[in-house]
């Protein structure tokens, strides 16, 4: 298994800096963030920057494993899912152009509101158009659950999966947001790792309805145990390190310091 860390931490950050902070502090790979609010907002790199941001990757030895582009595939607002779209189809574009396979993006919506036959069919026939461009670019979207939103339990996820039954559409495998629901880890990852392309880990304080985010060595969260879990079941790839917007919410949050005190 290999370690890297996401700019989701970093949204302030200039991508010069990240990416040589962290190829030098020892991360093997790095996951850039594209949201409107970061350096690298997708709306920000044109041809030019996005070759010289490859550029830095190689020259920095840090591959550039996935990219963030995390939004609301469930939107109710027709316009605004619009655009989430093509945010979305965009990201794939810009993840073929970083010569990354990986593209994690999320499903959004409310809590079991996949249950709804018209939505469940709806959002399958919007994903699946979005797979056949990525597969059209060699990219694979990586679709992340979320604690209180439409897909947040591992059977959920397994079963619209197999549903949108895609090479292209994969998972993201945060297993924070099954934590704080009190799922214990063997069955996350029995269930969730077969289907996933990435991997992602924070730290966790308490389950729902009363739990927060930490950074990583502050929660709950053994580490070691999940570690051979995963080795056990033969996982190679990388293991993502993101720092929630609620650590960031602290006014002494240093993100450099931070991302050196993990390693």
């Amino acid at each position: 298994m290999k370690l890297g860390y996401s700019t989701w931490a970093m949204p302030k950050i200039p991508i010069d800096t990240s990416i040589k902070f962290l190829s030098e502090t020892g991360y093997d790979g790095i996951t850039i963030a594209t949201l409107p609010q970061f350096t690298t907002s997708i709306n920000n790199l044109d041809i030019e920057e996005r070759k010289r941001i490859l550029n830095l990757s190689k020259l920095y030895s840090i591959p550039i494993t996935s990219v963030m582009s995390f939004t609301n595939l469930m939107e109710e607002n027709k316009e605004n899912l619009k655009n989430n779209i093509k945010f979305v189809n965009d990201s794939i574009d810009l993840a073929n152009d970083w010569e990354t396979n990986y593209l994690i993006t999320g499903i959004g919506g409310k809590s079991n509101e996949l249950e709804d036959m018209q939505k469940s069919e709806e959002f399958i026939e919007r994903i699946s158009e979005l797979g056949l461009i990525a597969k059209s670019k060699g990219v694979t979207i990586a679709l992340e659950p979320h604690v209180d939103q439409a897909v947040e339990k591992p059977d959920q996820l397994v079963e619209l999966i197999n549903k949108i039954n895609m090479d292209s559409v994969k998972a993201n495998f945060d297993i924070s947001h099954f934590n704080v629901q009190g799922i214990d880890v063997n069955e996350s990852i029995e269930k969730v790792l077969p289907i996933s392309v990435a991997c992602d880990v924070k730290d966790e304080r308490g389950v729902v309805p009363n739990w927060s985010y930490v950074a990583p060595g502050e929660g709950e969260f053994d580490y070691t145990n999940y570690l051979k879990i995963m080795k056990k079941a033969d996982y190679k790839g990388f293991i993502t390190i993101e720092i929630s917007f609620q650590v960031q919410a602290n006014p002494n949050y240093d993100p450099l310091e931070t991302a050196k005190k993990i390693i």
